[in-house]
């Protein structure tokens, strides 16, 4: 089966879907970080964001699942080769990664902010004249 066939890519699909099955039935950061991005996609709705909005807002979304689930792999890696044993340099790979998806977090919250408080400020200020 050569690795450009139709055959081989719906099998690698399914792989990829597998991957982000096991991941959210074993991390729990994930399961809120969905629903986090379940809320602000809803959120994008009410508040008529355009679609340049809209489009900064799954980015982020989409840029803090996959730091999660890179996070997973490096920390299901790290603990198959070091066999569950804690190690310096382990635990430093493990930091390591969590700090991206803590970054990625942190300026997913930024560019949010950015872009719902004016649209809240504006709604607030209509519904107090």
């Amino acid at each position: 089966m050569s690795k450009y066939s139709q055959k081989y890519f719906l099998k690698s699909f399914g792989c990829a879907i597998h991957g982000i099955r096991l991941a959210l039935k074993s991390e729990r950061n994930l399961s809120r970080q969905i629903v986090v991005g379940v809320l602000a996609i809803v959120f994008a709705f009410l508040l008529k964001f355009n679609g340049v909005e809209f489009c900064i807002v799954v980015m982020c979304i989409a840029g803090v699942l996959s730091a999660e689930l890179f996070n997973s792999a490096i920390e299901y890696t790290v603990d198959s080769v070091f066999k569950n044993n804690f190690t310096k340099l382990g635990g430093m790979a493990k930091d390591i990664a969590a700090g991206a998806v803590c970054l990625t977090s942190i300026t997913a919250g930024i560019v949010g902010a950015i872009l719902y408080l004016p649209k809240i400020l504006s709604l607030v200020k209509e519904v107090v004249r």
